[in-house]
């Protein structure tokens, strides 16, 4: 994944660079401002996505400013 990415500060779902509102929720409140990625590919048997209280599909953000 790229740095340039934006990342949703309410669910912190990976968007792309040129997204103007996250691509799960909605949201408008995107930033630049994240590091460090996961890829849930089955949130249903997955014990993180669990953590993350994540039930879609998707590369997550695991710290968001």
């Amino acid at each position: 994944m790229a740095s340039n990415r934006l990342v949703c500060r309410e669910c912190h779902r990976v968007n792309d660079a040129d997204a103007e509102t996250c691509e799960a929720c909605g949201s408008s409140s995107l930033t630049e401002d994240w590091a460090g990625y996961v890829v849930i590919s089955h949130p249903e048997e997955s014990e993180i996505a669990r953590e993350m209280q994540v039930d879609e599909p998707g590369a997550y953000a695991l710290k968001v400013r």
